[in-house]
């Protein structure tokens, strides 16, 4: 066996000009998202335990920006200057059973709170396809789940604590009317989410069916019906063929009508075993079908709490587009079928209830998205958005913003009714722009 010899540099030498630049590379690996399709500004990033050292840290900075668990593929998050991650505030704070309510701090992720909030006897109403994300960022970006009775994540919000730029806390409930409204989906615009209070109902048991090849002609003649027919329904297709590739029908255990897989769904048939979204994917990390009773948080999400669904190499984007043009808008994109094909991974269609958040895509509106998961090919992916966006012009598309889009600040701000008033919210809060970034002042104050 050959002896191995390591050398010691002295710390001389460490300190040396051609050495320096090696030793910081290796010191500050580039903060990127989940995707690892962005990389951000600065790796300037500070990790407070206390509201009292978020307000330290927000009265120390000239401009802030607020990093959560990092889901966002666009830059929405992203700064030039400095960061603070809540990662270390992810605590229950109170549960109160008579008001139904659950107040957490803001770094807590639904995969944390969810578990603890069932063994108390306690629900959420809805949940995104990945638990994985910080309750706070996904409300701030109207993340969504599905369900043509459910809101938005953001829609349980019953109150919010916030640090402002002058380091001050904000708290906002439905008593404060506007102010509330317009922060709850903030885009991260109005200050430091350190608390937030839900809405809770008592916990209950789900079950799931999953269904195949769902014709397109049956689609277009029974849509409300489909997406209707259970507590969460969610579309997957590829746009290759006359037909949905997957329906994935999310019911309650007391859900009489969805208590049996049907041996013919509106002409799909029913799978024999799990599937991934991805059929040719294996369907380990999917949470369990075939009609298996499970906690609620264990089959509304689509991906298992203990496991982060792939390594992350994809692109998303997704557009919300009124209810009534539903049909009419996935026509739109079943006709590019052949451009989109070669750069998609798959794409889910899922419905919103309304709600009364002023920023939120789903405002006064009962909403459908096509969700686009991409092949991470930016220059592709890059080409086809306009073309998207163009054939869904038509609907008053609104992107998710936490996603990728390439529509211009005035097409999108005249799809948003409250965009000023939001932005009068805002300063009030924010009058210098210690929170805003390139991001926000391009697509909200750039319009």
């Amino acid at each position: 066996m050959k002896k191995r010899t390591f050398i010691k540099l002295s710390s001389a030498v460490l300190a040396a000009p051609f050495i320096a630049p090696l030793r910081s590379w290796i010191q500050e690996e580039k903060l990127k998202n989940w995707a690892g399709n962005l990389e951000y500004s600065t790796n300037k990033i500070d990790y407070p335990k206390s509201v009292e050292e978020v307000q330290q840290l927000v009265k120390k900075y000239k401009k802030l920006k607020v990093l959560g668990t990092r889901h966002c593929f666009n830059t929405i998050a992203d700064s030039k200057y400095n960061f603070v991650s809540l990662r270390n505030m992810n605590k229950v704070v109170t549960l109160d059973a008579n008001a139904k309510t659950v107040t957490i701090e803001g770094g807590m992720r639904y995969g944390e709170l969810c578990p603890w909030l069932n063994d108390k006897g306690f629900a959420l109403h809805n949940l995104a396809s990945l638990p994985h994300i910080s309750v706070a960022g996904a409300i701030t970006t109207a993340t969504h789940g599905s369900g043509v009775k459910n809101g938005n994540l953001a829609t349980a919000v019953a109150g919010l604590e916030i640090v402002n730029s002058d380091g001050n806390l904000v708290k906002l409930s439905r008593v404060d009317g506007e102010k509330f409204y317009a922060a709850v989906v903030g885009l991260g615009a109005i200050g430091v989410i350190t608390k937030v209070t839900l809405n809770i109902q008592p916990a209950f048991m789900m079950r799931q069916y999953v269904y195949t090849k769902l014709p397109l002609s049956q689609l277009k003649k029974h849509l409300d019906e489909i997406v209707s027919s259970a507590y969460s329904v969610s579309l997957f297709t590829d746009w290759q063929n006359e037909s949905i590739n997957e329906v994935w029908i999310k019911s309650r255990v007391d859900d009489k009508a969805n208590s049996e897989a049907k041996k013919d769904f509106f002409g799909a048939a029913p799978a024999t075993k799990n599937l991934h979204p991805i059929i040719e994917l294996s369907a380990e990390n999917c949470t369990e079908q075939m009609g298996v009773p499970g906690a609620w948080y264990e089959r509304l999400p689509h991906f298992k709490m203990g496991f982060t669904p792939s390594s992350g190499k994809e692109l998303q984007a997704e557009y919300f587009v009124p209810r009534h043009n539903a049909m009419d808008a996935i026509l739109a994109i079943q006709r590019l079928g052949k451009q989109i094909g070669p750069h998609l991974f798959i794409s889910e269609i899922r419905t919103i209830h309304e709600d009364n958040l002023w920023m939120s895509p789903c405002y006064k509106q009962p909403s459908v998205t096509i969700h686009f998961t991409w092949k991470q090919k930016w220059e592709a992916v890059s080409k086809l958005l306009p073309v998207i966006e163009s054939e869904l012009g038509p609907f008053n598309p609104k992107p998710h913003m936490g996603k990728l889009f390439t529509m211009s600040p005035s097409k999108l701000a005249s799809h948003y009714k409250k965009i000023n008033d939001f932005k009068k919210i805002v300063a009030q809060y924010d009058p210098h722009g210690k929170f805003r970034n390139e991001f926000l002042e391009k697509n909200i104050y750039g319009g």
